[in-house]
């Protein structure tokens, strides 16, 4: 899979991508189109022989999902993908229909939801890159960290990356996809442009994943489990199964509620959620792993679309310019989203003119982000132990309403399939602000002071009942 030549005869044809993950590769896929080379460059040693865990992807051994609005632009961009995916053992899901899920109001029934994809991280990395290197015109370059930009003399325009090993890696296009750990700002500033600002929202929100072997249950009806958390209640879990035998359990909490990674403490916390039902089907099963904890979980913003100085042949996208809070599982589906828009920015343009288009490049793929952030940070808010800015009147609005949304859509096709929508990253925010939407909503649903929901959803108990 590798490719650790520098032999590109004609740099005006060739592309750089920073990073090897789902951003990266989805943005090299789409410069392949209009470039004769595109080499992409990882930090980690990429394993050969089938996925495997590597420390540039740490959050990897918890819960990934993939919205269907991500899924169709993967497809779209690698026909076939989806295919090659279940293959593999990925599982395509309706949500909520195959889960017991829990909200912050209630369980939901089985209204209309959406679709989701579910598979460990590895998988999905794994199968992606075998996809996308099937076009000759992708190469990657892994064990080889990037250490800076190299620019002409005014900083005006990149020409290329420096690496660690070897000289620069000249490039007509450089795109950094190296996610949460980017080093653009300081690369930025090198160069002397400036750095961009940055907002972040930080709920504190911590993870614990455990693999587990699940006893056989008859009784079962469901694929899935999500036991949400909230502000009065601030713990959760998700069980989901992974294809190969394996159920992969992460629990989730705020602040002081982050939960253990303690061998004992694991299923104790489980406990203490506001539904027994995933303690209920943990009890009996057969951990396959020590538990294994994640805390870099903050929503952070880097507003390089906003700079009035940017220069041409560069474009920073995926978590490198926007993460999320994960428990939204808006990440992987929102770095497709910045791929699709990669594409539709440099539709019909030569080389030398997606260089020069940097900028509206850059803008443009940001604002694929602009749906998620809003529902992450929003979100958040809602945690006294938040830090960033605090929540506008507009905001504050949007949230109360939004707790009746979901109290609507608990059981109620007509409010679900909007709200998935949204969620799911389909439809904008603004179809749940149709009239008719708001109408139904507020004239149907009193929400309660302090909304209880019953141990288990009707019509499910607990494991072997």
């Amino acid at each position: 899979m590798d490719d650790d030549t520098d032999n590109h005869p004609d740099a005006d044809d060739h592309a750089v991508v920073l990073g090897a993950g789902l951003a990266g590769l989805l943005a090299a896929r789409v410069l392949a189109q209009r470039f004769a080379r595109v080499t992409v460059v990882e930090r980690d040693e990429l394993p050969d022989g089938g996925p495997a865990f590597r420390r540039g992807v740490l959050q990897s051994r918890h819960v990934h999902v993939l919205w269907s609005r991500g899924l169709e632009v993967m497809e779209s961009l690698l026909p076939g993908i989806t295919r090659e995916l279940l293959a593999a053992g990925a599982a395509l899901m309706e949500s909520p229909r195959d889960f017991l899920w829990l909200s912050s109001a209630d369980w939901f029934d089985q209204v209309p939801g959406a679709r989701i994809l579910v598979a460990h991280r590895e998988l999905i990395d794994w199968t992606l890159r075998r996809e996308v290197l099937r076009d000759d015109r992708i190469r990657i370059r892994s064990g080889s960290p990037a250490t800076g930009l190299v620019a002409t003399g005014d900083g005006r325009t990149v020409t290329g990356v420096a690496l660690r090993e070897g000289g620069p890696l000249p490039a007509r296009f450089v795109v950094d996809a190296t996610g949460r750990g980017s080093r653009a700002p300081a690369w930025l500033t090198a160069l002397g442009l400036p750095a961009p600002a940055s907002t972040r929202y930080d709920s504190h929100l911590g993870y614990s994943s455990r693999y587990y072997d699940l006893p056989p249950d008859p009784g079962r009806r469901w694929y899935g489990m999500y036991v949400q958390g909230r502000p009065d209640s601030p713990r959760g879990g998700v069980l989901v199964p992974l294809g190969d035998g394996r159920w992969l359990a992460t629990l989730i909490g705020n602040g002081e509620h982050a939960p253990p990674t303690g061998e004992e403490e694991f299923l104790d916390f489980a406990r203490s959620l506001r539904s027994p039902a995933l303690y209920d089907s943990l009890r009996d099963a057969k951990p396959l792993s020590s538990p294994t904890g994640f805390r870099a979980t903050s929503n952070e913003r880097r507003h390089y679309e906003r700079l009035d100085r940017w220069p041409a042949g560069f474009v920073v996208l995926g978590d490198a310019a926007c993460r999320f809070n994960p428990v939204y599982g808006h990440g992987m589906s929102v770095a497709a989203l910045a791929a699709e828009a990669l594409a539709e920015a440099i539709r019909g343009l030569a080389p030398r003119e997606i260089a020069g288009a940097a900028r509206r490049i850059q803008r443009r793929t940001a604002a694929a982000a602009d749906t998620a952030w809003q529902i992450a940070t929003s979100e958040d808010m809602r945690y006294p132990q938040t830090e960033g800015p605090p929540p506008d009147r507009a905001t504050k609005a949007l949230q109360r309403y939004m707790e009746r949304v979901i109290v609507g859509a608990n059981t109620d096709p007509a409010i679900s399939r909007p709200f998935f929508g949204v969620l799911s990253l389909s439809a904008s925010p603004n179809i749940l602000l149709s009239p008719g939407t708001v109408i139904r909503v507020l004239s149907k649903w009193r929400l309660p002071s302090h909304p209880s929901a019953a141990a288990y959803p009707p019509h499910h108990g607990p494991p072997g009942g």
